[in-house]
């Protein structure tokens, strides 16, 4: 790491902090289900709260209009919406601090002429990214404002999973600027561990499927689905074609995300194994035990969670190990690659 390009480090690992903390963040208003408290969107304005009782049962008859009220909390009062609504403020805030912390510091360093031209070449890809998360964030909300009170699981994948990308990509920004020297080792190798980087994403939609659909409060068990079967029979059912019950159906959702789960683990184990074989640099094997002992974590808190019916922290902490166990995958990937 150069000394000249340490304020630039510290300003994308700040970024990838703050994005972690808004996916935390995220997941709790999805779990208590305060997503769609705030059914309006001010971009300035809407950063301060209401500030005494008129403006509370304001937001809280805006509320009222719209189906998540008149279908299923009709009988919520002020003091429980209260409850809902900070957290979705919260993840609203943090998301304006965001961009706040990821536009100041780049306008000051490319005034200050510290950025090179590649970098400032990815730091505009991550502004995109951080502006195309904000109106995804915006759009799934719609979803849930019109006539069924839930919003898309489509919108919420493509949040989560931008959300995902967006930190990925500014944590390898940093690793660029860390490890400016690298070798690549071997081609196919490096090719292997972007596969299991691609079937983790894949993993990870259909995590943010399993949430949008509430599919993990349905057959808590394992390793069975129910009654000694791996597979639920309403996978198959004749109303649906399979293929839409494997991205639309709770049981088939909850099938896929089980069964990807365990091609995760092999793959990872896969890579570890391989490595074994190979001359490795410290931080090269310091990745690879990440991504080992990090993948059998993230599966025990799947397991955990799915078997207790999903309760807020566990919900949680999964989500949680799936952010480290991508941490580890883009870190081991970056080790790899010339």
């Amino acid at each position: 790491m150069k000394n000249n390009n340490k304020k630039v480090i510290y300003w994308l690992l700040i970024g990838c902090a703050l994005i972690f903390i808004m996916v935390v963040v995220g997941g709790i208003t999805r779990l208590t289900h305060s997503g769609l408290s705030i059914s309006n969107y001010k971009l300035i304005s809407g950063t301060i709260p209401p500030m005494n009782e008129t403006e509370w049962n304001a937001a809280f008859d805006l509320y009222k209009q719209y189906p998540e009220y008149q279908k299923l909390n009709y009988n919520m009062n002020l003091d429980e919406f209260k409850d809902i609504y900070f957290w979705e403020w919260i993840h609203r805030v943090i998301g304006r601090f965001i961009g706040v912390v990821f536009i100041i510091p780049f306008l000051f360093f490319l005034v200050k002429k510290q950025l090179s031209k590649a970098t400032i070449k990815k730091s505009i890809i991550l502004l995109v990214l951080g502006g195309f998360q904000g109106f995804l964030g915006w759009y799934m909300v719609k979803s849930g404002l019109v006539d069924q009170p839930d919003v898309s699981h489509y919108r919420l994948a493509a949040h989560l999973t931008t959300a995902f990308i967006t930190f990925a990509y500014t944590f390898w920004v940093a690793l660029d600027l860390i490890f400016p020297d690298r070798k690549q080792i071997d081609k196919k190798f490096r090719n292997f561990i972007r596969i299991g980087l691609v079937i983790l994403i894949i993993q990870i939609i259909y995590g943010a499927f399993v949430a949008g659909l509430d599919a993990g409060w349905i057959h808590n068990h394992w390793p069975f689905m129910n009654e000694g079967k791996l597979i639920h029979e309403t996978v198959y059912t004749e109303q649906n074609p399979t293929y839409l019950n494997l991205i639309e159906g709770k049981s088939g959702v909850q099938f896929v995300h089980r069964t990807l789960a365990y091609i995760v683990v092999i793959l990872i184990l896969s890579i570890w194994y391989k490595a074994k074989r190979m001359q490795l640099t410290s931080w090269q094997i310091k990745g690879i035990n990440g991504l080992l002992i990090m993948v059998g974590v993230q599966f025990l808190l799947g397991v955990l969670t799915l078997i207790y019916a999903v309760p807020v922290w566990l919900g949680v902490l999964h989500q949680v190990g799936a952010f480290i166990l991508l941490s580890m995958m883009i870190f081991t990937l970056h080790r790899f690659s010339k």
